[in-house]
């Protein structure tokens, strides 16, 4: 692939809150993208009559085969952007993987499977799921068969096409969802990997909540002049979700005002996030001998324990999950309206993804963040509201009157 010199620079154009390149333009009806009659039908037949302000900056421009950078708060409509911008590229009548869809975690590609398949139903287009923890010879077959999009984690997808079970030699675009993790730390070697047996064609889209500047800078690597759709930095905090803090000596008083908390006021779900998968066990564990019914998860659970403590919680049998920064890109509940910090996050762009878990598509939220007064987790706290240049208030003592929604 060419190397591009189009950096973040060139984003100059300005639409509320988004900068742009010149000529992007806004198509504010599905009718008027020229989808295909049953993409439209299965998009309208899930409830979405309308897209939202990234589907109608960016859908076109994927479709029209460009590169492209696409960056929008959580819970804004990513998701729809790609996958039906996927769905209107793809020849169904061409038995070849055609868009290949990459996502961080088990969770978030099955569910943009599942979404998939919702979107997809009056369509012909085959689709395949590839994720760890799912029988790997059985992949394989269902490979070889020639789904049209294939959607995955990257250890898995990077499996099927080392060893010949994907052909890629009709592929017309590869898919990034929260494009940043999977562009640095524990993802850039298979992303590499990955990248030798893509043709050279290829269209590349990134999506994400953040696009830090270092990530924008590297993409000058591997993209061609791509089209920059960026939420301005004063604008990514979320406006839907109240942010507060609760302070703390020490680590040890988190866990009783936590059970305050509980007894004080009546939320329907909630997420709570811990940095350490110990911690995740440790008070899920006094939760429940409090009699708070709770489920966790972190990534060292198997496949089938995760899927179940999921479904779990998004059918509201389990109102809380307490859990790992596993959870805090893209996954879907609607029921959620609260987030706590049991843990600063120790990084500024896992603290937007993790509040954006509430607040999703308009909804209102609340995110509570537990600070000790000092150290680490001051540093942290600070960090993030220096990032988002926003100043989190102390949660008042009418705790009722902030989680009334």
């Amino acid at each position: 692939m060419n190397s591009s010199n189009n950096k973040v620079r060139s984003v100059n154009k300005s639409e509320g809150v988004f900068e742009t390149n010149q000529g992007v333009e806004v198509v504010e009806s599905f009718d008027d993208m020229g989808l295909q009659d049953e993409l439209l039908r299965g998009v309208y037949g899930i409830g979405w009559e309308r897209p939202s302000p990234i589907q109608q900056r960016s859908i076109l421009p994927m479709v029209q085969g460009r590169d492209l950078i696409a960056q929008a708060q959580s819970g804004t409509g990513k998701t729809g952007a790609f996958l039906i911008s996927s769905l209107e590229m793809i020849d169904a009548g061409l038995k070849k993987c055609q868009v290949l869809l990459l996502a961080p975690t088990r969770e978030l590609a099955k569910q943009h499977f599942e979404i998939t398949g919702s979107i997809a139903q009056y369509m012909k287009v085959t689709s395949l799921l590839s994720i760890g923890g799912t029988p790997r010879r059985q992949n394989q077959q269902e490979a070889r068969y020639g789904p049209n999009l294939v959607i995955g984690t990257p250890g898995r997808a990077l499996d099927l096409v080392q060893n010949g079970h994907l052909d890629m030699t009709a592929l017309k675009a590869f898919c990034l969802d929260e494009a940043d993790e999977m562009l640095s730390r524990g993802f850039k070697d298979a992303m590499y990997d990955m990248f030798q047996f893509l043709p050279s064609s290829v269209q590349m889209c990134l999506f994400s909540a953040t696009m830090p500047p270092d990530i924008i800078e590297l993409t000058g690597k591997f993209m061609r002049n791509p089209v920059h759709i960026l939420v301005k930095a004063e604008q990514l905090t979320l406006d839907g979700i109240r942010q507060h803090y609760v302070g703390f000596e020490n680590h040890d008083q988190k866990f009783d005002t936590l059970i305050d908390l509980f007894e004080l006021v009546s939320i329907p779900q909630m997420i709570i996030f811990c940095n350490r998968k110990f911690t995740v066990e440790w008070l899920s564990d006094k939760m429940n001998q409090n009699d708070f019914t709770c489920s966790y998860i972190h990534g060292d659970l198997e496949q089938d324990e995760r899927q179940l403590r999921m479904k779990e919680f998004r059918s509201g049998s389990s109102r809380v999950l307490i859990c790992t920064d596993l959870v805090a890109r893209g996954i879907d509940v609607a029921g959620v309206s609260v987030v706590i910090n049991y843990d600063m996050p120790m990084d500024q762009e896992n603290y937007l993804h993790r509040i954006g878990r509430s607040g999703r598509f308009g909804k209102k939220g609340v995110a509570v963040n537990f600070v000790v007064d000092h150290g680490p987790e001051l540093e942290n706290f600070r960090a993030v509201e220096k990032y988002y240049c926003t100043k989190v208030t102390e949660l008042p003592a009418d705790v009722a009157g902030v989680f009334s929604f």
